[in-house]
């Protein structure tokens, strides 16, 4: 194995998989729901983000519907 490696000559070519990375967004819930997701994510040993997408991915594939009223 070389000590160095020169890499300036090397071609640049796009990452296949960026499609599929998840995006950055900002995200405002209420504090008792992030406590709920944080004491679950404790509980089954992954990380809240995580089990927020998880449970996110889950209602979009169950195509759940919202059943709300607004007070007007």
């Amino acid at each position: 194995m070389k000590a160095e490696y020169d890499l300036s000559k090397m071609k640049s070519r796009k990452n296949p998989y960026a499609r599929k990375l998840k995006k950055q967004i900002t995200l405002r819930l209420d504090p008792e729901v992030l406590q709920y997701f944080k004491q679950k994510s404790a509980e089954n040993g992954i990380p809240y983000q995580t089990l927020i997408n998880l449970y996110l991915q889950d209602c979009r594939n169950a195509r759940r519907n919202l059943k709300m009223k607004w007070a007007p």
